[in-house]
């Protein structure tokens, strides 16, 4: 009996510095952690850096204007050769100034191919950042149940712990009886002891399901609420094979999708490269000179520009953004198979633990009638305390089952849904 009185104490010594809060539903973890989870916000920073690059690419689609100013010092001035006489042609010391816009008319198709890659990455990061929200969903729904699953282990473990100790204190009276040998108490304080070891562990997983929830929904670590048991993730019921069974939904296999888009437009970006680029420059150039009459010269210029030779980088470029599409092909065929097995393996986890279910309802029924008749037996002498100990032990083997089971089943619903690209 020291050993109860001392778990006893341990589990109120420990719970009492936690936090208690208001009933929470699983809604209400899931709006938090979209509000609050730290991978979420920190995931989020890629889609703005994406966009970002966007803009940047955008950029080209307009003209480039550009300022120069200065003040330059010469030892001498220029001059020329007139005859026999000398004219300076400059002053020695002068200041210049200048403004010109430029604007790249075609280059046929390389700046558009640009902006679109970059348009694609960012759709691709949105993309990457809906998945992470419905993984990190996943996570929370995972937890939630887990947290309920071993709450309900847990008292499980506490409902053994007073029927084994009930049974030692019958086992107790018997043997002051002299009807009973002291082994029955002895087997009794090693059964106790067993099932105390046994609700600390459920305990200190329950615990820990409880950091990891607070964790994923950015929750202080002492928080601790009254979760909703009848809570169940939307579900039609159909754990079978059907129409929805497919990965095109999925963020993740949108978001490989978007990057192959880009890829391919990389390719015609440099593919490009040699052919020229035209374009068109307005500017005004400022010399202080006042050997001249015009020191403000005001230009236009239509032109052409293309590049012959650059070491073959381009070729390189060109090689490597071909590459790089087909590598990720690959890596999306690789992404939908990968999918494809999440969902039938999600889907036989749900369709099995739903079966376990039933099969565990009607193993309590029989489990708490086996126990029932051992309790009599053993009080009526014609039992031993062996097959109470025992039918105890069934009891809380059959409702640990049965509780794992129905945690399982909503577990595999959701890791079906996510699958599916529905979470």
């Amino acid at each position: 009996m020291k050993l109860l009185h001392a778990s006893l104490l341990f589990i109120c010594f420990t719970v009492a510095p936690y936090a208690w809060g208001a009933p929470l539903s699983l809604q209400d973890c899931l709006q938090k952690a979209d509000e609050n989870n730290p991978a979420l916000r920190s995931a989020s920073w890629e889609s703005r850096i994406a966009e970002e690059n966007s803009q940047i690419a955008s950029v080209a689609a307009y003209p480039r204007v550009d300022v120069q100013g200065g003040y330059t010092m010469q030892m001498k001035p220029q001059a020329v050769k007139l005859g026999g006489a000398v004219a300076e042609t400059q002053e020695a010391n002068y200041a210049f100034a200048g403004i010109g816009a430029s604007y790249t008319i075609y280059d046929f198709g390389r700046r558009d191919a640009r902006i679109q890659k970059e348009n694609a990455y960012t759709e691709a990061a949105s993309q990457g950042f809906k998945f992470t929200r419905g993984d990190v969903a996943l996570q929370v729904i995972e937890a939630y149940f887990r947290v309920l699953e071993a709450g309900k282990l847990t008292r499980a473990a506490g409902e053994e712990v007073t029927q084994i100790t009930e049974h030692r204190r019958v086992a107790q009276v018997l043997l002051e009886e002299g009807t009973v040998t002291r082994n029955d108490v002895l087997q009794a304080d090693v059964r106790l002891a067993s099932a105390l070891q046994k609700q600390l562990t459920l305990f200190n997983r329950q615990e820990n399901s409880w950091l990891l929830l607070n964790f994923l929904t950015g929750t202080p670590p002492d928080f601790r609420g009254e979760l909703d048991e009848a809570t169940a993730v939307n579900s039609t019921g159909q754990t079978g094979v059907s129409d929805s069974d497919t990965a095109g939904n999925r963020h993740d296999i949108l978001a490989q999708k978007q990057v192959l888009e880009a890829r391919g437009y990389e390719v015609q970006e440099n593919r490009e490269h040699y052919l020229p680029e035209i374009y068109t420059r307005l500017g005004m150039d400022y010399i202080q000179n006042d050997r001249v009459r015009e020191q403000a010269i005001f230009s236009a210029t239509l032109g052409i520009r293309i590049n012959l030779f650059d070491g073959f980088a381009a070729d390189a470029a060109r090689g490597k953004a071909v590459k790089q599409r087909s590598r990720q092909q690959d890596a999306l065929r690789l992404a939908n198979q990968r999918a494809l097995l999440e969902i039938a393996t999600a889907r036989n986890d749900a369709t099995i633990a739903r079966e376990r279910i039933g099969v565990s309802e009607a193993a309590i029924r029989q489990s708490d009638e086996n126990l029932r008749i051992n309790r009599e037996r053993y009080q009526e002498r014609v039992g031993t305390a062996t097959e109470v100990l025992d039918a105890q032990t069934l009891s809380t083997q059959a409702k640990t089952e049965h509780y794992r089971a129905l945690y399982d089943y909503q577990v595999a619903v959701a890791r079906l849904q996510s699958a599916r690209g529905e979470l």
